[in-house]
């Protein structure tokens, strides 16, 4: 048996496994999967089918090789490799929550893990009169991302975040939210929350440009985090 079809056995495996989702974005109102609430399932199930992941690391990639351990044949899986500057946290505490992140997406891509669709939990919306069409604007013509962007350096909340020649703005997009997640779960204070964001305006400003929804949702965890941190 391939260990492609060892894995679809897997994928199928864990699609019938009930889970729990242990995470939950406040702001917008749903849960998802964290690391812990998938993998002793799979782990489990590629003992059982004769399957083995194992995850590495290097400066510009995140791996996870997937081999039959009957006949070595593997399934390489890559995600590039986003990095966090803030002055604020030690640089293990840094690297440890990137590789976190980073397992976590290698493994949900792996397993075909499929988050929660914020629309099916929306309240229907009343029945609208159709707008009238109004003149549709000139569309604005956006430069490429840069290979590097970073905010302003006063040595404390500090973001740098780069992209690969060729990569496409939606992993650059994402990278900047998940390294701003990580920055705000190391804010103490209000003054923080707010250095966070103001010494990276220039980055913040980009990244509406570039996914207005995806923009709007991180001021709203900035929001929840400075509500959280009161008094």
């Amino acid at each position: 048996m391939s260990v492609h079809k060892k894995l679809m056995q897997a994928r199928v495996a864990l699609q019938s496994t009930e889970m729990k989702k242990s995470g939950l974005n406040k702001f917008a109102g749903y849960s998802y999967f964290e690391l812990g609430d998938f993998i002793p399932h799979i782990q489990t199930i590629f003992n059982d089918i004769g399957l083995c992941g194992v995850v590495s690391f290097n400066i510009e990639y995140a791996t996870l090789c997937i081999t039959d351990v009957d006949d070595g044949t593997v399934i390489v899986i890559t995600s590039p490799m986003a990095k966090a500057d803030l002055k604020g946290a030690h640089p293990i505490q840094n690297l440890g929550a990137v590789e976190s992140y980073q397992r976590r997406y290698l493994w949900m891509t792996a397993m075909e893990i499929v988050e929660h669709d914020i629309i099916d939990s929306a309240p229907a919306a009343e029945p609208k009169p159709e707008p009238k069409p109004e003149p549709k604007p000139e569309p604005v013509k956006k430069t490429p991302v840069p290979l590097r962007m970073e905010g302003r350096d006063d040595k404390s909340w500090h973001l740098i975040v780069e992209k690969e020649p060729g990569d496409s703005s939606v992993s650059w997009v994402t990278a900047v939210v998940d390294i701003t997640n990580m920055g705000l779960k190391e804010t103490h204070n209000e003054a923080e929350v707010m250095k966070l964001f103001t010494n990276n305006r220039i980055i913040f400003d980009r990244l509406k440009l570039e996914d207005v929804d995806r923009y709007t949702a991180l001021m709203g965890a900035f929001k929840t985090r400075k509500e959280e941190l009161k008094g």
